[in-house]
């Protein structure tokens, strides 16, 4: 995406400002290298496109009013349109700002979070690693044929089950493996859970009373910060919006007990995407506890003494569509 910037007006990479264009022989706007500050630029237009006010996107970026000023008349110059409407020194997203701010937050994350060693890539899928006091989180995307090969019955029927039902959470084709999934929707506060079959994974982890109790609540930021959580949940962005499938190994720690104690847990997540009978959009995730991690790079030290978790009740007499 940066390689598609447009620059206007050709930018002095020496003292990093603008300057008139008063040669013949500048390179193509398409050829032209993107600002030095560019990060700094999609830092001062995320955050004003979050806070909407100057004074306090200023505060929060520890800047000044002109130096966010030039930052987004820069993005605006080199996009050929305005991301912000102003009226009477209120700030509102405009048609172009609210199209580019989900690729602007995107490249803030995966910047960050590259910056800290949090996200790398195995294959063109996505790895994920984090630290944070006592709690850990690898997640490393897996192959979605590998579900064919695994010795989960219930991985392989929930995925037959979800096309033949074209993704439709109700339909009858669909039924069977619905209890043992984990339903949410998308709102204003982010991913929000919906419901909890009453076979899932997080109901044999923390109980019925305790999931419903999680119900309406969103998902809310990992421990590891805002920019870790942006990709973690990308998963779900994702599945919603591209209408597919997708696999992932995870080893984490959760608390368990009285005490709330964080224990080594591990566990493939299976999400798809799916429809509310309205028609909204939904996403349906299914948690399968694993013994076999597949995650490359995890310190053998950390994964020891994984907490021992039940496998779903599911034999191959109850699937519909596994071959038998």
């Amino acid at each position: 995406m940066l390689q598609q910037w447009v620059i206007y007006a050709p930018y002095n990479l020496m003292t990093n400002t603008l300057e008139k264009d008063t040669q013949t022989d500048t390179l193509p706007a398409q050829d032209q290298p993107p600002p030095a500050l560019l990060f700094e630029m999609i830092r001062s237009f995320v955050t004003l496109a979050s806070t909407l006010n100057l004074s306090h996107a200023v505060k929060d970026l520890n800047s000044t009013r002109q130096t966010v000023r030039r930052h987004i008349a820069s993005l605006e110059a080199a996009m050929g349109a305005p991301l912000f409407a102003v009226d009477d020194r209120r700030y509102q997203l405009t048609e172009m700002g609210e199209s580019v701010l989900p690729d602007a937050k995107d490249i803030l994350a995966r910047g960050i979070t590259w910056l800290r060693g949090q996200t790398s890539s195995k294959g063109h899928l996505q790895k994920l690693r984090a630290h944070v006091g006592d709690w850990d989180f690898y997640q490393e995307q897996q192959p979605l044929g590998n579900i064919w090969k695994d010795q989960s019955i219930l991985l392989r029927e929930t995925m037959r089950a979800w096309a033949v039902s074209s993704g439709q959470i109700e339909a009858e084709t669909f039924r069977h493996v619905r209890p043992y999934l984990i339903i949410y929707r998308r709102s204003e506060a982010g991913w929000i859970c919906v419901e909890f079959g009453e076979k899932s994974a997080y109901v044999n982890w923390f109980g019925l009373d305790f999931a419903r109790s999680s119900i309406g609540r969103s998902l809310g930021q990992m421990p590891a910060g805002e920019e870790f959580s942006h990709l973690i949940y990308q998963a779900f962005d994702e599945a919603e919006s591209k209408q597919i499938a997708r696999l992932d190994h995870v080893f984490t720690r959760m608390p368990v007990g009285s005490s709330h104690e964080n224990a080594p847990v591990a566990y493939q997540r299976m999400i798809l995407n799916g429809f509310f009978p309205d028609g909204s959009p939904a996403v349906m995730s299914l948690v399968h506890p694993v013994k076999d991690l597949r995650i490359s790079g995890v310190d053998v030290s950390r994964v020891q003494g994984l907490l021992p978790m039940e496998q779903p009740d599911f034999s191959e007499e109850m699937a519909r569509f596994e071959y038998k």
